[in-house]
């Protein structure tokens, strides 16, 4: 307390270093910021207090920017933010890419010169559409860094131009090429992942439903017209009615797996369908084409409001994405 009773900021470290359990913890209160941690053995608790001390002084000062790497804002956002989101298979796994494709210099000294270097070299590499989506990483992960870890003062992909988007993928998948793929992964046996894969590539066929939501399908999910998705890419449940040949596929999946409709990983769905594919002697598919092909076959039975719905599209210009009939199909009635 001050001399006339007022409470005087605390500037200066104060740290504690006690047992806690089988080993010790540190807490620590350095220029009004409060940090703590567990260790196994006291040095360790030593050491880390040391360190964190000096570094909670330095983001006190303004300075965090001056010993973090744009390599330490990829592993604490794999660490931390990630895990967050629904992607964060990928977003791990391309964060651990980008921080060997950047030269190791603290984020003070980044600029945006650094990003337009790497984005110029990774388009030789892919195509836009996959630099736009590293960029939009990026540009995540250095907003954090921005906003609320305060290890910038300017995000410099701000300033970096983005490649042209491509446009809209309108392959649907034709019912030669379906047949073709559903040979190569055994349809119609059921007694291995692969053919597991075969059945969930027909019922996405027949609903729409992403690799990830028929991977993630479970019987409790399973009623007697549709199927509840609790969790979808828009963040929202949706629940998608069956037709009767959906249903068919539904039925012959019982007691295939006690409670996962198809007993597979949407990684495990994207490895046996890329085999298959190859086996099958089919090029410039991908699985996220049965969802092009759904809606171009389901869009002629539904009103656009029901075919959103279905879909799960917030937005009716979806369709027009997603329904690619050819120039045939729509002559064919006239």
């Amino acid at each position: 307390m001050g001399k006339f009773g007022t409470q005087i900021p605390q500037i200066f470290p104060m740290s504690s270093i006690k047992p806690y359990g089988t080993g010790y913890r540190v807490q620590l209160y350095v220029r009004g910021q409060r940090d703590s941690r567990t260790f196994d053995t006291k040095k360790a608790a030593q050491l880390w207090a040391a360190q964190r001390t000096i570094d909670l002084q330095t983001i006190s000062s303004g300075q965090e920017g001056t010993l973090r790497t744009i390599q330490d804002a990829f592993d604490k956002y794999a660490g931390e933010v990630a895990p967050t989101h629904k992607g964060e298979r990928w977003e791990v796994v391309r964060l651990a890419k980008l921080a060997r494709d950047f030269p190791r210099i603290t984020l003070d000294k980044l600029t945006a010169t650094h990003i337009q270097q790497w984005r110029d070299s990774r388009l030789k590499q892919v195509g836009p559409a996959s630099v736009l989506r590293e960029m939009k990483l990026i540009h995540s992960v250095l907003e954090q860094a921005r906003r609320e870890w305060r290890w910038l003062t300017v995000n410099p992909c701000a300033e970096v131009r983005k490649p042209t988007a491509p446009g809209h993928r309108s392959r649907v998948i034709s019912r030669q090429e379906a047949r073709a793929l559903l040979r190569a992964l055994g349809y119609p046996k059921l007694e291995t992942a692969r053919h597991s894969v075969a059945h969930a590539f027909l019922l996405a066929l027949r609903t729409g439903m992403r690799a990830g939501e028929l991977a993630g399908l479970t019987w409790a999910d399973v009623f007697a017209g549709f199927v509840r998705l609790p969790k979808t890419k828009n963040g929202t449940a949706r629940d998608v009615p069956l037709s009767a040949k959906a249903r068919r596929v539904l039925e012959k999946m019982r007691g295939y797996h006690a409670e996962s409709v198809f007993g597979v990983t949407a990684g495990s769905i994207d490895v046996h369908f890329r085999a298959a594919r190859a086996r099958a002697g089919l090029s410039g598919m991908n699985w996220h084409d049965t969802r092009h092909t759904a809606a171009t076959w389901i869009a002629p039975k539904l009103q656009l409001l029901e075919l959103c719905k279905m879909f799960g599209w917030r937005d009716p210009k979806q369709a027009m994405i997603y329904f690619n009939p050819s120039a045939s199909d729509i002559a064919g009635k006239l």
